[in-house]
């Protein structure tokens, strides 16, 4: 059956990874600049490997570059997620890409934000927005981008977490970050268990105390650590079709994701970067589908 109306959670999802590929050329165009090195023949996204599609992301990035830039693009990001029947989307918003983790301009970006999100209620969806490190910039960015959040944290902002490489740097070096952002009463997530491997996500609950993981995927290699998220309710934010088509797992089936619901562990289905992993909310519901079984029953679990 198709999905596309059936009401939707989404929990881990870069706002500009998912800017379609189209809108970032048009916006480039305008602005004399020539990213073309990062579209294949047919106008995608194109990357080698994760090590390369960092870079790419990065690069589309570029045309935005005022607040009214993003505006836009939360508008066009809001609309697309609530065509593919998502009610509820936190995205991630990094002050890197919005203003250089100036806590001045980061309030006019991020109010240029809101103001899109909350018209984009009107289509029925409920957007809002965790504050997100880049980890690959380093522990000292992190602080910035934490105290960023501090001073934004209330009824749009109400996460802080990290992306980027999770093999950059060592995760206790990050703790001070998050503990400013704790003390905002602001909810955590991090990274981990994608590409680093179980011992990352150990690392993100015993150093950063996160009570979400984005991924978390590979502490299905760690039966120990699986118990632990049972255990502790830790909540992964699994991202199927990402996972595939960056080639951590081969195929739909492949997946960890059911194994890791059977052991009692908290899992949510969302799509990452939409457009760079050629997927959508509808896609990977019906491809869950078809790989386990599943059906309105467990979808609604899921949320």
């Amino acid at each position: 059956m198709s999905y596309k109306d059936f009401p939707k959670i989404e929990l881990h999802h870069h706002l500009e990874g998912a800017a379609p590929p189209a809108f970032v050329r048009d916006m480039a165009r305008a602005r004399g600049l020539d990213i073309s090195n990062i579209f294949d023949a047919k106008g995608a996204y194109a990357y080698r490997d994760f090590s390369h599609f960092l870079n790419v992301y990065e690069a589309a990035t570029r045309p935005f570059s005022s607040p009214d830039d993003y505006a836009l693009l939360t508008a066009i990001v809001a609309g697309e997620a609530a065509e593919q029947g998502v009610v509820y989307l936190e995205t991630f918003l990094s002050p890197d890409f919005c203003g250089g983790r100036d806590p001045v301009a980061w309030r006019e970006y991020l109010a240029a934000m809101f103001e899109a999100a909350v018209a984009a209620e009107q289509l029925g969806i409920t957007l809002r927005g965790i504050v997100t490190a880049v980890r690959h910039s380093g522990p000292e960015a992190a602080r910035e981008t934490a105290l960023c959040a501090q001073e934004t944290a209330g009824d749009f902002v109400v996460g802080f977490g990290m992306g980027g490489d999770e093999n950059a740097g060592d995760t206790a070096e990050f703790a001070y970050a998050f503990d400013m952002a704790r003390e905002a009463g602001l909810r955590l997530t991090s990274h981990a268990g994608e590409w680093a491997g179980p011992a990352s996500v150990r690392d993100a609950l015993t150093h950063l105390k996160v009570e979400r993981i984005g991924h978390g995927v590979r502490a299905i290699e760690d039966p120990a650590l699986v118990a632990l998220l049972a255990e502790t309710g830790t909540g992964l934010e699994v991202c199927p079709g990402s996972n595939v088509a960056l080639g951590l797992y081969k195929s739909w089936k492949d997946h960890p994701i059911a194994r890791l619901w059977e052991a009692g562990v908290k899992v949510t289905v969302s799509t990452d970067d939409p457009p760079f992993f050629h997927t959508t909310m509808t896609r990977e519901f019906e491809e869950l589908e078809r790989a386990f079984g599943w059906g309105e029953g467990d979808f609604a679990a899921l949320n």
